[in-house]
């Protein structure tokens, strides 16, 4: 197979990712007396333990490495950890638009920094045409439900949310550097997953004892809890850490501002919610910066590690 095939394959699974993850939403939106950071930090959590358990012939191997470069593990479990506490909580305080807004069209931005800062990494004039592209859509994508931010900013809370949005982009943008820094430093892509929410499991799980009350109250919430932490973290990251063997971690994240597409697309057709037409304009774009990565050129050497 050759390497543009390869990274064909890569994104596939990357946008299969972000089509798993894009149902969170809509799953979450069945179990509304769950708390959103129990929700987060099962899914992760459970999710983490499941990579960990699937890939202990390959952390057998790369324990070497993988303590070798123990701050990089540290930051990227920490990262892991901070994400979804983040992430729900952004939307909680500044509603669910404002919250993905701000998360995932910061997430791009904040990979490139650090793959230019400190991986000293070029990236193409194409990649921030993409991503003006793709951020447009997303803040396009938001103004779909115009009277939910017209409320939320009234809200004393409301700039504390965009603030932790910021933060959920930024460990989003650190630990998805930190596993791909860790793939090209040889360590198998299922080592680096694994390790990394493994660690984050650790600190989140604990937390289900102050914020898992409903968590499996009923028949209906333990399904829900079950079908986040297995389908979308667990499989969806494994795809992920895949992906991120022939992509930089800058295109990969950039590639997620489908996720808010998808998950929008699944409110409409299965919660039945409504939505503009600037919305619509908004998916249009997040599939034009999508269209405009799957046509760039391969630029990366061939990697060593796959699953």
């Amino acid at each position: 197979m050759s390497f543009k095939e390869q990274k064909l394959k890569a994104n596939a699974a990357i946008i299969f990712a972000c089509l798993l993850w894009g149902t969170t939403g809509t799953a979450a939106s069945f179990t509304p007396s769950v708390s959103p950071l129990a929700t987060g930090a099962f899914a992760m959590g459970l999710g983490g333990l499941l990579l960990v358990f699937t890939s202990l012939k390959h952390l057998k191997i790369d324990s070497v490495k993988l303590l070798s470069h123990y701050p990089l593990l540290i930051v990227g479990g920490l990262s892991v950890a901070v994400y979804p506490l983040a992430f729900y909580s952004s939307m909680r305080l500044s509603g669910v638009a404002i919250g993905t807004v701000v998360s995932l069209a910061s997430a791009p931005f904040f990979t490139v920094l650090l793959e230019c800062l400190i991986s000293n990494k070029s990236v193409a004039k194409k990649w921030f045409i993409s991503f003006a592209i793709g951020a447009l859509g997303i803040v396009l994508l938001s103004m779909g439900k115009l009277d939910d931010i017209q409320q939320q900013t009234q809200n004393l809370h409301h700039y504390f949310g965009i603030t932790l949005g910021l933060l959920a982009g930024l460990s989003y943008a650190l630990y998805s550097w930190v596993a791909k820094s860790m793939i090209d430093r040889n360590i198998h892509s299922k080592s680096a997953m694994a390790a990394m929410f493994g660690l984050a499991a650790l600190i989140l799980l604990p937390s289900l004892f102050v914020t898992g009350d409903n968590l499996f109250a009923s028949t209906s919430n333990t399904f829900v809890a079950f079908y986040m932490a297995i389908i979308p973290m667990f499989l969806g990251y494994v795809l992920f850490g895949y992906g991120l063997n022939y992509v930089e971690a800058s295109q990969a994240t950039l590639l997620t501002l489908l996720e808010p597409a998808l998950a929008t697309i699944m409110a409409v057709v299965i919660v039945g919610e409504k939505f503009s037409v600037i919305g619509w304009l908004g998916i249009g774009l997040i599939l034009l910066c999508l269209l405009l990565q799957l046509t760039n050129k391969p630029s990366i050497p061939q990697p060593q590690a796959a699953i």
